[in-house]
């Protein structure tokens, strides 16, 4: 069936991204906790702590199925109640301000024939903003949409210029990615089964790129102010998580376990009242590029 089929590879995705950040980490491993969900189905939550690198990272993998609430059928405009839902999420808290947090996500929904879709999304939340860095993540990014649809990538990096916008701070969460939603025969011209490959290609995307700016950046020296302003910014990336993410709020309302949904969260985070950065820095440059609409190519 076609559901154990996309199960099948994305558990495959989560062991290949696995293996390449312990590589790349040099020191990290990541440790694995099997879990079962009351209602039906379960996953595997992989989570690093204290790598050379990788100071907090979760690559989780989940299939679930039961009864939805009645709040998610509404949210998903749905009568039935039978689902089942499968995807890998990322979420990568790096020890060095000037290596970026990084999440992806790939997942797939299904009530019966007529309703199921993919979704997910690679999007990228510098400390600093380096365009160099930007512009090869968005290439990157590019390079994976083009091989199934040139209309793929301003589609969905407009969709995640809105999607990862704080919008009581009035800025982007970082530099964006692409994000997609209900991905489907109808509105992509592709087969179930092309979509599918969109989907794992999406997620085989995301070793490669992130090993590249861990390297471009793992050995620069770092100040203290850096290290602090990197606080400041993991507060931003909780305020959107908390607030405003789909998945942690799917999570939550479907009876999800706290640990794996709330693994996104970064292992220290500091919230300043009304800090502002000095004119002309680096700082002051990184927030005048968050925002929407900012052509990386």
């Amino acid at each position: 069936m076609f559901k154990e089929q996309v199960d099948s590879l994305y558990r495959q995705v989560q062991d290949e991204i696995c293996a390449g950040l312990e590589q790349a980490d040099g020191k990290g491993k990541f440790q694995e906790e099997l879990w079962e969900r009351e209602g039906g189905g379960g996953g595997r939550t992989r989570i690093m702590q204290g790598g050379a690198v990788i100071e907090k990272g979760g690559v989780n993998f989940s299939a679930v199925h039961g009864k939805l609430p009645d709040s998610v059928k509404k949210a998903f405009r749905v009568d039935a109640e039978d689902f089942f839902a499968t995807g890998v999420s990322i979420v990568i808290h790096p020890v060095h301000p000037l290596v970026p947090i990084i999440h992806m996500n790939i997942r797939y929904f299904e009530m019966d024939e007529n309703t199921r879709w993919f979704g997910g999304g690679i999007d990228l939340t510098p400390h600093y903003v380096f365009e160099n860095d930007a512009r090869f993540f968005h290439h990157q990014l590019k390079k994976t949409c083009d091989a199934y649809d040139p209309g793929f990538y301003p589609r969905f990096k407009a969709q995640a210029d809105d999607y990862f916008f704080i919008r009581h701070r009035q800025e982007t969460r970082g530099i964006g990615g692409i994000f997609y939603d209900r991905l489907k025969p109808d509105n992509t011209g592709l087969d179930w089964s092309k979509i599918l490959d969109f989907s794992v290609d999406v997620g085989r995307t995301f070793l490669p790129v992130y090993t590249e700016l861990i390297d471009r950046n793992r050995d620069r020296d770092f100040t203290e102010q850096q290290k602090q302003w990197q606080y400041l910014r993991r507060s931003r990336y909780v305020e959107f998580n908390l607030v405003y993410d789909s998945g942690t709020k799917f999570g939550l309302e479907t009876n999800g376990r706290i640990e794996s949904i709330l693994m996104s969260l970064p292992p220290q985070a500091n919230w300043a009242y009304n800090h502002q950065p000095n004119a002309g820095s680096d700082e002051a440059h990184t927030l005048a590029l968050l925002k929407k609409g900012i052509d990386w190519l």
